[in-house]
């Protein structure tokens, strides 16, 4: 279980310019293995193939994230220690990925469709979540910012860069509970399914009576068989 439900911002989050936006545009402090954000955009560019505004937002999102959960090195000595639910399928997405270096192959980054730009980071070791959302008023303040670019994502991709954090995202502490099949390094025995005859993983059968279904078979399915 993680729980972190009970603990509240550290003095020092609740204002002024975020950390890696003074000066050098780098996290500075705890995170001293996280890249600066301008390499971290041009990554993210490349890995998504294109840079937008979303791009930007997702780098930030992440490096806030992990800033407030002290995690300094995910894509090194860290990695084992994140666990990422992301709640859109959009760009900031992939830009998440590339900053956390959580993907789904290492059963690491977590989809959970709700159409909102926001993810969770979770710290498994130290068992302890914060929840960081984009501010619908991000939008409104980036034209107030930029009112001389007519197009919107251009207004958006220039003002991402310097917000303040607290102007651009919500942060919560929160409590995530994860069963042991949803970490990474899970195993567990695999069940055929006794309708179709495929494999099932991850204790993702459905059963009934005598019967071991995979979720397809049990009336699942996102497919019609044609």
């Amino acid at each position: 279980m993680i729980d972190a439900s009970h603990l509240s911002l550290k003095e020092g989050d609740k204002g002024g310019a975020p950390a890696y936006a003074r000066n050098d545009n780098s996290i500075t402090g705890k995170i001293g293995q996280v890249k600066p954000l301008d390499e971290l955009i041009r990554e993210a560019e490349v890995a998504h193939g294109h840079l937008c505004a979303g791009q930007i937002l997702g780098v930030r999102m992440a490096m806030l994230g992990l800033a407030k959960l002290g995690i300094d090195d995910p894509r090194g000595k860290d990695r084992k220690r994140l666990v990422t639910f992301v709640e859109i399928d959009r760009c900031a997405t992939d830009a998440i990925g590339v900053v956390t270096g959580c993907r789904l192959g290492k059963r690491a980054l977590k989809f959970r469709d709700w159409g909102k730009m926001a993810a969770t980071f979770v710290d498994v070791q130290e068992d302890r979540a914060v929840r960081v959302a984009a501010k619908e008023s991000s939008k409104a303040l980036a034209k107030q910012m930029y009112p001389e670019l007519a197009d919107k994502n251009q207004q958006q991709m220039r003002a991402y860069r310097e917000m303040p954090d607290d102007d651009l995202f919500d942060t919560q502490w929160v409590k995530v509970t994860l069963p042991p099949e949803e970490f990474p390094g899970y195993k567990a025995e695999r069940v055929v399914c006794s309708q179709c005859g495929e494999g099932i993983n991850f204790n993702r059968e459905v059963r009934r009576g005598e019967s071991v279904l995979c979720r397809a078979c049990a009336g699942e399915a996102y497919y019609e068989v044609i």
